[in-house]
């Protein structure tokens, strides 16, 4: 769509609330650049509808439709944290090439190879033609599981699973480069940060680094791929100034259906380098799950639901120390077992899971 048509078709729909809730709670739909316009509206209006309030979204390839889908949700009213996808090719050199995963995972590119100059325009470019479409990005993402070999090249993926993978960077089959890698990321950190306060929509986004993987030691051996514990892959950050270019850490979780306590337990594990603003940065979850395998209509989403109410209550109780400034569920609609969309409609889980921070709060007051 032109940059007029839809400008105009923006102005008529509504404005941000200025009383934005103290902490987020969203859904992921990632990836509507894939999809075409009418499926973007679709999948959007019905997000919109169920109530959710926030959305994290991807800047991907093919950018155009990724900024159509970003300007829908915007009409919508959805307030958005958009994910900077660093797989994008247009990134890297030609004579770039991906890291193979042996056909069990990704082909990824490496993060040492990523050119920063090639970065910066083509972030900028999409950041310019986001910002005269009138869109408000609430937050920005640069990359995604970058302590873990689907999204980070530089980290190893072994021809065959099961033996003893990496447990700290000292041990990285590539060290040196895994640590070129971390000096580019850094530079990423800080040009998306320059990138977006040039803009005028968007000059005030939270700057929320790559969210972390809490993929376990034992599951990577598993898998045969090398991954490092989130609170050493803040640590590396960290000793590399990291801090002077974010608002704040992105973390995933994964904990698996497990007894309120348990989950409680989990999370505040590894959210234990969380902080609350002032003494160090706090934490966005831009990516959790419960799963529920059922496939049948209705769909039965007990077990789950009382999960995801625990979830929520440890993830508020984090939340009111100030450690915790926003929890987006992961996902709406693509992931068989983790989707809230289910028989046509928002599943009961669903609707914990994203009721907004503020009244989850009133409901355990």
């Amino acid at each position: 769509m032109a940059a007029a048509a839809l400008s105009g078709w923006l102005a008529l729909q509504p404005a941000y609330a200025d009383d934005a809730p103290s902490a987020r709670v969203g859904i992921n739909r990632v990836n509507l650049g894939w999809l075409s316009r009418s499926e973007q509206e679709r999948i959007l209006k019905d997000i919109a509808a169920s109530g959710a309030t926030d959305v994290r979204l991807s800047l991907s390839r093919p950018v155009d439709q990724s900024i159509e889908a970003l300007a829908i949700a915007s009409g919508l009213g959805l307030r958005i944290l958009l994910e900077i996808q660093l797989g994008n090719k247009s990134y890297y050199r030609e004579s770039a090439r991906p890291r193979t995963g042996f056909g069990r995972i990704w082909d990824i590119y490496r993060l040492s190879d990523l050119d920063l100059g090639r970065y910066r325009k083509g972030l900028r470019e999409a950041l310019q033609r986001i910002d005269a479409l009138g869109i408000r990005l609430e937050a920005i993402e640069p990359g995604n599981e970058i302590n873990h070999a689907g999204y980070n090249g530089d980290l190893a993926v072994y021809p065959k699973p099961g033996a003893p993978t990496p447990r700290s960077i000292a041990d990285l089959k590539d060290r040196l480069a895994f640590e070129r890698g971390l000096d580019n990321y850094v530079r990423v950190l800080e040009i998306s940060r320059d990138e977006v306060r040039a803009t005028v929509h968007s000059r005030n986004a939270t700057v929320v680094s790559a969210g972390f993987s809490d993929m376990s030691a034992e599951e990577a051996d598993k898998r045969g791929v090398e991954r490092l514990d989130p609170r050493e892959f803040v640590a590396a950050l960290h000793h590399r100034g990291a801090d002077s270019f974010i608002d704040a850490y992105g973390i995933h979780i994964y904990p698996g259906r497990k007894a309120a306590g348990a989950l409680a337990t989990r999370v505040n594990g590894l959210l234990d380098f969380c902080r609350a603003y002032g003494q160090g940065k706090p934490c966005w979850v831009t990516e959790w799950g419960i799963a529920n395998p059922a496939r049948s209509c209705p769909v039965d989403d007990r077990a789950r639901e009382g999960a995801v109410r625990a979830m929520r209550a440890a993830f508020g109780e984090l939340m009111k120390e100030g450690r915790l400034a926003a929890a987006y569920y992961y996902d709406w609609d693509t992931q068989p077992s983790y989707s809230l969309w289910r028989c046509g409609k928002l599943s009961p889980a669903g609707a914990a899971a994203i009721r907004p921070a503020e009244i989850e709060g009133a409901r355990a007051r």
